[in-house]
């Protein structure tokens, strides 16, 4: 595969960038360095915990070093880098690379000599998914393109979240950052009390906006043009295979990493919208959706690792737009570090509120629950 991009409008740098966007696929290699490097040491089984370290640890303090990127195209560098297929190309790779990567792994899952080892195992795996399918998925979903939207929801399936395919679309960008919706973080509130109240939320939203869209075309709810029965389906077929081929360690290691990529996904959302909210205006509907109702983050190597899904503001004031053109904006809400530095933070809630309740305060002009 060759990035054929010739035209004057592209700049050394965007073409640079172009090539940088391969590096969402170095997770995969993680598992398999630690499984090498931990062979060779005294410490095998802690190394299955490699990879999680490394993504958690160590990108982190490499997105400081290396620093922010707020280059953004200009309208003709934007239509020239839509057009290209080197970037569409890179999404859809990671479907067989998602396949090959779960073989893979519960075939080393099935011979690991203990239940740490096997954790570790599966944490580093449900990390990679994180990034192949549920990165991947959440660009997909939103494109207008068959093969795209078929792509997104079997990378969902193979995590067990197909229905986020329905609810992120049609529930999360309609409602974001309002009460209603399953995915807005509020002001104060923890990660783990948010995470599982999402989940359900989330899962609910899902079956029931499905409910809603059949009753309106008068077909049944319960029948395969059901999206939510579709993906379940789909992931419970995942799961069988996973039981014939590997007996139960290969059941226990893909639903471990499902999870584990769902928890993930569902902290990225907490971080995403975390004490924003859209004005309640005079006739009863929130305001539009625009670039001020996201957190935004543009360091440069978490951005790659994740198809600029950290570019989240414009994003969500323009849902269609693909990654390669996403921009950054200087008057969207700025987080202090990339998704894994807020990841950690998160997961540490004295930490969380010492360092993002002053932004949020800051952002309202003191008043977390005012307006811009």
């Amino acid at each position: 595969m060759t990035v054929s991009i010739t035209t004057d409008a592209i700049t050394p740098a965007l073409h640079r960038k172009a090539w940088s966007f391969a590096l969402v696929f170095l997770p995969l290699l993680l598992p398999w360095l630690s499984l090498r490097h931990g062979a060779a040491s005294a410490y095998p089984t802690l190394f299955m915990f490699w990879t999680p370290v490394v993504v958690f640890g160590l990108v982190p303090l490499l997105d400081y070093l290396i620093g922010k990127d707020t280059l953004n195209p200009n309208e003709e560098q934007s239509r020239v880098l839509s057009t290209q297929p080197w970037y569409r190309t890179l999404t859809l790779l990671c479907l067989p690379l998602q396949f090959a990567s779960l073989i893979s792994g519960a075939v080393v899952a099935v011979q690991l000599p203990g239940g740490l080892a096997l954790l570790g195992w599966i944490v580093s795996f449900g990390t990679v998914s994180s990034v192949l399918a549920i990165t991947v998925a959440h660009e997909l979903i939103h494109k207008n393109e068959k093969l795209d939207q078929w792509t997104g929801g079997i990378l969902l399936a193979s995590v067990c979240y197909g229905g986020f395919k329905i609810e992120h679309v049609r529930g999360h960008h309609v409602h974001v950052s309002t009460p209603e919706d399953a995915s807005s973080a509020r002001y104060g509130e923890t990660v783990y009390g948010f995470v599982p109240r999402a989940i359900i939320r989330n899962v609910h939203n899902a079956f029931r906006l499905e409910a809603i869209r059949l009753r309106q075309k008068g077909l049944p709810i319960w029948s395969w043009r059901n999206e939510c029965v579709a993906w379940t389906a789909l992931s419970g077929v995942f799961a069988v295979t996973a039981a014939l081929l590997f007996g139960w360690h290969g059941v226990l290691f893909f639903f471990g990493q499902s999870l584990v990529a769902i928890v993930l996904l569902e902290t990225v959302n907490y971080i995403e919208h975390y004490g924003l909210h859209r004005r309640l205006q005079a006739d009863g509907r929130y305001e539009r959706v625009t670039h001020l109702h996201s957190w935004n983050s543009s360091y440069r190597l978490s951005n790659l690792l994740l198809f600029h899904l950290q570019r989240h503001s414009d994003h969500h004031a323009f849902p269609k737009r693909r990654y390669q053109i996403l921009r950054h904006f200087d008057d969207s809400p700025q987080l202090p570090g990339g998704y894994p530095t807020m990841v950690m933070l998160a997961w540490l809630p004295p930490l969380w509120f010492a360092v993002m309740n002053p932004r949020v305060r800051a952002y309202y002009g003191g008043d977390p629950d005012g307006t811009n």
